[in-house]
């Protein structure tokens, strides 16, 4: 019996947010960074609005995922190519979700190093989650996701 094709990523991508958000944690503890303009009105408000942005996204995503059967589990096969509703935006509406949590988090807490760290982040979910995604779904899609690509951003 042949393995089902599957983008072989087994590192749950939300544990990648966490591992760099707890990073971010720890270094403020050893190397702070003052968080006064965390201490304003305002913070809380822009990071309520990154929550209100994340559940936008990850609803209309999960959704979606239901609603056509496939599965939100990054190293099962995919069961079909999501290019409208909220995909017709964005090709990765659920890390674009969880960037907006974790920019929702880093607001409210007030650690400038969330901030610091997060194009490390975004690297790391791009180049070890995303492109392995995306060779895995040109395997199984081929010419559809391929033109899918040139019509929707990676992000946003």
């Amino acid at each position: 019996m042949q393995k089902a094709d599957s983008p072989g990523i087994y590192f749950p991508p939300p544990l990648i947010y966490a591992v760099i958000f707890l990073a971010a944690l720890f270094i403020q503890k050893k190397i702070p960074i003052d968080d006064h303009i965390f201490k304003n009105r305002m913070a809380p408000m822009i990071g309520t609005l990154f929550f209100l942005v994340a559940a936008y996204y990850s609803v209309r995503s999960m959704k979606q995922f239901i609603q056509t059967k496939n599965t939100i589990i990054p190293n099962k096969p995919a069961e079909s190519l999501q290019t409208t509703g909220i995909y017709h935006s964005t090709r990765n509406p659920m890390y674009f979700s969880l960037m907006m949590v974790y920019l929702g988090l880093s607001c409210l807490i007030g650690n400038w190093w969330n901030i610091i760290l997060l194009p490390l982040l975004l690297l790391i979910i791009q180049e070890f989650i995303i492109k392995k995604e995306e060779k895995y779904l040109l395997r199984k899609f081929g010419q559809e996701y391929s033109d899918y690509c040139h019509q929707v951003r990676r992000w946003i």
